[in-house]
């Protein structure tokens, strides 16, 4: 058996066995990946970890819980159902109403969080504005990495 294989079967014993753990840790880690990713794309020379520590803080303490506890309500309401139809139903009641709430919910933590902290961060003040377009340009990078990862692992 593959180490990939391997890796994969002990992930999913985990999810079973550890759900809301699993997927806090599951959500920090991507969403680390992600933010190392954009950066590295848009050329930052430098790794930017104080962001990168406080997405993963957002992704354990906000995205792996409220994606486990929204799911757990979705499976009450639609009472364990697995037919395509209401697939389709559960996507679109999640793509109406917890999507959007996450984003804003994300937009506002990066702005009173992210933003201010790397505001007041005396490597962020001195960074010559190319440094910053470039952060900036990171910023929607990985943001676009993390929309497409909580549509596509939600759905």
């Amino acid at each position: 058996m593959s180490l990939a294989k391997k890796a994969f079967e002990k992930y999913v014993s985990q999810l079973y066995q550890h759900p809301l753990r699993t997927k806090v840790i599951t959500s920090g880690v991507l969403i680390a990946i992600s933010d190392v990713t954009s950066q590295k794309l848009t050329g930052i020379q430098k790794l930017q970890l104080r962001r990168i520590l406080l997405k993963v803080l957002y992704g354990c303490l906000y995205l792996g819980p409220f994606g486990h506890f929204l799911h757990q309500i979705l499976e009450k309401i639609f009472q364990g159902k697995r037919d395509s139809k209401t697939v389709a139903k559960k996507v679109l009641v999640e793509q109406l109403t917890s999507s959007p709430l996450s984003h804003f919910v994300f937009l506002v933590y990066y702005g009173l969080i992210i933003e201010t902290m790397a505001s007041f961060s005396n490597n962020f003040a001195n960074l010559g504005l190319n440094e910053r377009d470039r952060t900036r340009k990171a910023e929607w990078v990985s943001q676009f990495l993390l929309f497409k990862f909580i549509f596509i692992c939600n759905s």
